[in-house]
């Protein structure tokens, strides 16, 4: 939803800090995998309870996944990179639930639901991204076709980092974000249908 907004804030200084890192020589995979690194300290921070520690490490695991792109788009973006990067997405969004319902038996039922949100927006995603392999919906030079809706990117750190300051709303936090996750399906249901139908 704010994603756009979003970018255009930290495209510049992402830019800026790819460019010398395309000139390090490091790439933009490597730069994934120490985003995806991250996810085990995080889970870990969530399960002890240590919630400035866990909201340290997902922001330095969101700072590292933006900036894999930013030298991705440098590079020129590949497959291999879009996938990998998708992949260590996921595991990134299924870790930050699972890390809450181990910390406390009240919010396991919530993180249930929310990582089956979860689930369900992801296959709407990658379906869609699968089937229209090749066209641009105008969302600018990515690994593959791109489709938009109410919670992206920006929204899920928002959840996440209200999560970490406000850890007993967890339950109302997660319930709230899985009901969002559920517009977005059928956002995305609404675009599948105007594409292929």
């Amino acid at each position: 939803m704010f994603d756009a907004r979003l970018r255009k804030l930290i495209d510049l200084p992402l830019n800026r800090i790819a460019s010398l890192v395309v000139r390090s020589g490091v790439g933009a995979n490597a730069i994934t995998l120490a985003g995806a690194a991250l996810v085990i300290p995080l889970f870990y921070a969530l399960l002890a309870q240590n919630w400035l520690l866990a909201l340290a490490l997902l922001l330095a695991n969101r700072v590292l996944d933006g900036l894999d792109g930013a030298v991705a788009r440098l590079r020129g973006p590949t497959a291999w990179g879009g996938y990998l990067d998708s992949l260590c997405d996921y595991l990134f969004y299924i870790a930050v639930p699972l890390g809450f319902a181990f910390a406390a038996p009240a919010n396991e039922l919530s993180a249930l639901i929310l990582t089956a949100s979860f689930i369900l927006t992801a296959v709407s995603f990658l379906a869609l991204a699968a089937i229209m392999a090749g066209r641009d919906l105008g969302h600018g030079v990515k690994a593959f076709t791109y489709s938009s809706g109410l919670m992206e990117g920006g929204e899920t750190i928002a959840f996440f980092v209200a999560m970490c300051l406000f850890p007993a709303l967890f339950p109302q936090l997660a319930l709230l974000f899985a009901a969002l996750c559920g517009v977005t399906v059928l956002q995305r249901l609404w675009q599948a249908r105007r594409l292929l139908g």
